[in-house]
């Protein structure tokens, strides 16, 4: 036989080796899986969310611990008279050592969630421990020249020592909190990237609803306070409602209606709040029903405390129920409404609220009804209270004219 001479130029690849690669490229993809939630990357810079909750707590602590702000005068004491003593007040509590220890412990976890991941471990327990005693010794020392107050070196331990342990269940909890963690990841899917500030204010206002009001989610009403004020400075009695509505008398059906709107204003302003936050892929209505559920909770919960167990539900009034089920209804008709309109809806409801509750006057059977609310223990609380229910409205509108809503409104969808 003649032998064929080789083929000149250049030959075809064997045909079994193409088929080869993407089979073996098919085995690996089908034994390893990618992974279903990228990994989060570690923090680089402290949370803003925690440096305005500590702002917002220390905040707190000055109003209880300072509360009422009058009579100021030197009472010829050194303000560490508390210190230059080592035997315990002769009448003190249980109770209020245990109060002391659990009211400084949120101050301890939230500096050292501020100071992460900068200051970690050791360093941040001894310098939220040492921030906890100098805040501690200063309340006292200011204490001395209030003459409705008593400094205490009880208060001072109690308060350090309550710090401390606040501290340190921060620094075991921080990396599982703030770092790598499902409330991490939940944060970067649902809230907008500066949703910070809106948190520690949303948290706050089921907390606002502690102190008693006239009407359900009536918070902001000042005139009643700087109508005191007045009449203190002015050493005349002054009634700034009075002189707004002068002689109004209003009929049980027109405190209905006042207290519906104040109700379903206070409720929407509140949260759609909550929703010009959130972005697409969040439960929307299960957040905002969560919130609203807490303020329930809250309400119910301290009218117990304050007034009696069988007075827990005292504020459901059919003007409250009408105002509830409105503001439901708006909620759900707005909960995918575009974020600039909710934004600018939560400022008019708000506003509207703040308008109707500091021109209505104080419904009689509520002020009836607080003749019974013994203060006792709680007074120095109910200051910081009062407080709350006071501003929350007006730092509502402040943090919703705040310029960072349009960076949110570009990014959350």
């Amino acid at each position: 036989m003649t032998e064929q001479p080789p083929a000149s130029g250049p030959q075809p690849e064997a045909p079994a080796a193409t088929p080869a690669e993407p089979a073996a490229a098919t085995t690996t993809a089908a034994t390893t899986p990618p992974p279903d939630k990228p990994p989060l990357a570690p923090m680089s810079r402290t949370s803003p969310v925690t440096r305005a909750a500590l702002l917002a707590y220390l905040f707190l602590i000055i109003y209880a611990s300072w509360f009422p702000f009058s009579g100021w005068h030197n009472q010829g004491l050194s303000p560490f008279i508390f210190l230059e003593t080592t035997k315990l007040p002769r009448w003190w509590t249980m109770f209020d050592a245990i109060t002391n220890v659990i009211g400084y412990m949120p101050l301890g976890t939230l500096i050292v969630y501020a100071l992460y991941p900068r200051i970690k471990n050791l360093w941040a327990l001894l310098i939220a421990t040492a921030c906890g005693a100098l805040v501690s010794g200063t309340m006292e020392a200011v204490q001395t020249f209030l003459p409705t107050r008593v400094s205490s070196n009880l208060d001072f331990y109690t308060n350090a020592a309550g710090c401390a342990i606040g501290a340190l269940i921060g620094v075991l909890t921080v990396r599982r909190l703030l770092d790598q963690s499902e409330l991490q990841r939940l944060r970067q899917a649902w809230l907008a990237p500066h949703a910070s500030q809106g948190l520690v204010l949303l948290a706050l206002w089921p907390l606002a609803q502690i102190y008693p009001q006239n009407f359900l989610y009536g918070l902001g009403q000042l005139l009643p306070i700087l109508s005191d004020w007045l009449s203190q400075l002015l050493d005349m009695e002054i009634d700034m409602g009075n002189l707004i509505r002068p002689d109004v008398e209003l009929t049980v059906e027109q405190y209905w209606l006042s207290e519906t709107i104040i109700t379903a204003c206070g409720m929407v302003g509140a949260g759609l709040t909550l929703l010009c936050l959130l972005r697409k892929p969040a439960p929307r209505g299960l957040l905002v029903a969560a919130m609203i559920a807490a303020s329930v909770l809250v309400k119910g919960l301290s009218s117990a405390l304050l007034f009696a167990p069988e007075n827990a539900f005292v504020w459901v009034t059919p003007g409250a129920e009408g105002g509830f089920l409105i503001g439901a209804i708006m909620l759900a008709g707005l909960a995918y409404a575009p974020h600039v309109a909710q934004r600018r809806l939560a400022i008019t409801t708000l506003l509207l609220g703040l308008a109707i509750i500091n021109t209505t006057p104080a419904n009689p059977y509520f002020v009836a009804t607080l003749q019974t609310w013994v203060q006792g223990k709680f007074l120095n609380f109910n200051g910081a209270a009062q407080f709350l229910s006071l501003l929350w409205p007006f730092f509502a509108v402040w943090f919703l004219w705040l310029p960072s809503h349009k960076l949110n409104a570009a990014k959350v969808s």
